[in-house]
């Protein structure tokens, strides 16, 4: 098992023949001497681990995707609200609950990515598919 970290540089697409493949590109970051793309091949699976994009404060519907209120029988303003907090016996929200916070910003881990291309000479290995995480943040790149 062999483990590289790579920074995500950005999405684009390659042509093969009559179809587009969409690619990200990663550009690999050297801790040491030993971390080179040579074990690498093109068309095998890697794991992609790294830090999903932060999405700040959100609600229920997006973070949790509740489906809301209804928009009659008297309601007004509740149409996105999360609705019950739960039963009335312990008095309190139980530890757990489904409400609004801090979205994204977490480990995310994204398996079976085939190497689409590698350029050596530059230190560029180019997935197919997403990669997590915005731009510039460094991902962990794992060759089972």
């Amino acid at each position: 098992m062999k483990k590289i970290f790579a920074k995500k540089v950005k999405m684009t697409q390659l042509w093969k023949g009559d179809s587009v493949v969409p690619v990200t590109v990663l550009e690999l970051k050297k801790k040491n001497e030993n971390d080179t793309l040579e074990g690498f091949s093109v068309g095998e699976k890697v794991s992609v681990s790294g830090l999903s994009k932060g999405r700040g404060f959100q609600g229920v519907v997006k973070r949790h995707g509740f489906h809301g209120g209804p928009a009659t029988h008297g309601q007004k303003n509740r149409m996105r609200a999360p609705g019950s907090l739960g039963p009335t016996a312990p008095q309190r929200v139980v530890k757990g609950r489904k409400m609004a916070g801090h979205m994204g910003m977490e480990r995310a881990h994204v398996k079976n990515l085939l190497v689409a291309n590698i350029d050596l000479e530059k230190g560029i290995l180019m997935l197919r598919g997403a990669v997590p995480g915005m731009r510039g943040t460094v991902v962990e790149v794992i060759k089972k």
